[in-house]
């Protein structure tokens, strides 16, 4: 993925202040998201890859996900797998447990499932080594947030995903946001396969970053997602096979047929107008907000999607 120089860096950052300046002085308010992103140039759109794309068919409708293949390389190879052979097909939401996680996979894989009734991971992996960090890249894109965190010594984004790292363990890690998609697993740090994944649909919940692999995020669906009913049982599983939701399909991108693919874009979080919205957002000020925050966190950032024109 392209890289902005320090020099050109810099003069985004300083075109992404200017911007909304503009605009707040033109009309004494901060402009909104939808005024920024009418500005967004389309260099500063991109087109994620359809290899790292998994679209799940819901009764309710589409749930579309990026995989971060440059973060967690062997979860995202073994679930393009698990796709490919249809894993996931007619399998269920398993849980829902609220203001935490919506959960989907083997319903026999429960504690309470019959295991002799398990879906075959045909040429899946049963087991993978954990892959909860990874080592500093600085050829990966890096947009700092200034503003601080509370789980880690620098947080930011790269390629469209939070991230936190720290230098000095030389380490960074995928952080577990609202909409992000991380890989159940036991005890056992290696039997997070990708065979149960689960979105985030409430507050983040940070404490899980470095204990679990984050394997991607959604990019739309999350309405789906957020609203199924709560599981009455622990951890909000759901108790009665009736109560779950059945999986219609989980497919590739790259293996749909090009008329029936979702064509999104999503907004380089190294561009000058990111930049923006997330200033805008720091230190908002219009009729309703009257005192600007002057901070913001990780997760309280949503990167933008829309459907490409």
């Amino acid at each position: 993925m392209r890289r902005l120089a320090p020099s050109l860096l810099g003069l985004s950052l300083l075109c992404a202040l200017a911007l909304p300046a503009a605009m707040a002085a033109e009309s004494g308010k901060t402009p909104s998201p939808k005024e920024l992103l009418d500005h967004a140039k389309p260099e500063e759109w991109r087109s994620p890859d359809p290899q790292n794309i998994v679209v799940m068919q819901l009764p309710q409708g589409r749930v579309v996900i990026e995989l971060a293949p440059d973060f967690t390389p062997r979860h995202a190879e073994n679930i393009r797998t698990l796709v490919r052979g249809h894993y996931f097909d007619g399998l269920a939401i398993i849980r829902v447990q609220d203001n935490f996680v919506t959960q989907w996979g083997d319903p026999e894989d429960d504690d309470k499932g019959d295991k002799s009734k398990l879906r075959s991971l045909g040429k899946a992996s049963k087991t993978l080594p954990p892959e909860y960090t990874r080592p500093i890249d600085d050829k990966l894109p890096w947009t700092a947030l200034p503003d601080g965190d509370v789980y880690a010594p620098e947080v930011g984004f790269s390629e469209g995903f939070p991230v936190a790292r720290d230098k000095t363990t030389g380490q960074e890690w995928l952080t577990h946001c609202y909409g992000a998609v991380g890989v159940a697993r036991d005890v056992g740090p290696e039997t997070g396969s990708g065979s149960s994944l689960y979105a985030i649909i409430g507050q983040a919940p940070r404490g899980l970053d470095r204990n679990l692999a984050v394997a991607g995020r959604v990019l739309q669906g999350m309405e789906f997602l957020s609203a199924f009913p709560r599981g009455t049982g622990a951890l909000g599983f759901y108790e009665k096979p009736e109560q779950r939701t059945t999986i219609r399909s989980v497919t590739l991108l790259a293996d749909m047929p090009a008329a029936q693919r979702p064509k999104l874009q999503v907004l380089r979080t190294d561009s000058p107008t990111f930049a923006a919205l997330i200033e805008a957002k720091r230190n908002r000020h219009d009729d309703f907000y009257t005192v600007p925050a002057g901070k913001i966190d990780l997760c309280s950032i949503n990167v933008p999607v829309r459907d490409a024109k």
